[in-house]
């Protein structure tokens, strides 16, 4: 990067940015970078969208896996992507702000643009949807999909919440509600199959109208695509004077400099389907190597049609 200009962090050097890691840091490691390049930065990321890329290609070739990502909403304005999610990212990139909404995009672009004339920030959310992904990935306990899931996308700089299907929507329904209904793909099992222990083979292939498990139970993908969303909050880093403390412990206020988006959804996009599918290509190869009936059964039979 020859595009550095690190003098216009100057006048922060030794004053905290409220709300950023440079306090945290700091107070961890006895030192910190105030300038624009530091790991609290989204260039940090580059080499998990690299990573990332290379998982989608594996995804794709070995199961037909599709990961597509897009801002949902900005600040107050919400899109409609959920009532008809997208297949793939062509409305995604219809736009600069990465919503295939044209009519809540042009609204979110505006507030975006209102907010940076105004030397502020805004958040927002990004929703997922991951589709053909086989039944199988992930396991009950530690490693449960949505618990990898989790922990990649709010390691990503500026995200603050991660939801699963319904997510917190989910908390005010009943259960007869929320549980998604089982149906049989195929024909059923014939009688005298019916008398011998049902292996791994000859269990059933099930799907269901409903998606609100997100397409994970028990910490395991159940075949129907994944939904998340995840919430990011507004860049800390603003162009406004802010009253803060120093290095010194002397009150002090922060004056702004520097180059900081107004709203970090539109780029962190991308990120969000790398380190997604880096989970989704650690739990597929995993589930190939500790059970080759399952890969057999699931991955063989596309690869070879």
């Amino acid at each position: 990067n020859t595009d550095m200009r690190s003098k216009d962090y100057d006048a922060w050097s030794q004053v905290y940015r409220p709300s950023h890691a440079d306090y945290t840091y700091h107070i961890k490691y006895g030192y910190r970078t105030p300038h624009g390049g530091g790991r609290a930065s989204v260039r940090e990321t580059i080499g998990r969208v690299a990573a990332g890329a290379v998982a989608d290609q594996i995804l794709k070739k070995d199961l037909g896996l599709r990961t597509v990502a897009w801002v949902d909403s900005v600040g107050e304005i919400e899109s409609d992507v959920f009532l008809n999610p997208p297949r793939d990212r062509t409305g995604v990139d219809a736009n600069e702000v990465r919503c295939p909404d044209a009519q809540a995009a042009a609204r979110m672009i505006d507030l975006i643009e209102q907010v940076r004339k105004e030397g502020d920030s805004v958040g927002g959310t990004i929703g997922v949807i991951v589709h053909n992904v086989p039944p199988g990935l992930g396991d009950p306990v530690f490693d449960k999909l949505e618990a990898d899931l989790a922990k990649a996308c709010l390691s990503i700089p500026a995200c603050k919440g991660f939801e699963s299907g319904s997510g917190f929507a989910g908390t005010r329904m009943r259960g007869s509600s929320h549980n998604d209904l089982f149906e049989p793909v195929h024909d059923p099992l014939p009688e005298a199959r019916r008398r011998m222990p049902i292996a791994f083979n000859d269990v059933p292939d099930v799907r269901t109208p409903t998606n609100r498990s997100g397409g994970i139970q028990g910490g395991i993908s159940n075949g129907m695509p994944i939904v998340l969303r995840l919430a990011f909050k507004p860049t800390a880093t603003i162009h406004r004077h802010q009253q803060s403390v120093n290095e010194f412990g002397e009150a002090a206020e922060i004056r702004p400099g520097g180059r900081h988006d107004p709203c970090v959804l539109p780029r962190a996009v991308p990120i969000v389907e790398a380190v997604v599918n880096l989970v989704l290509v650690d739990a597929y190869l995993r589930q190939r190597a500790i059970n080759p009936d399952w890969w057999l059964r699931f991955v063989k039979k596309e690869l070879d049609s």
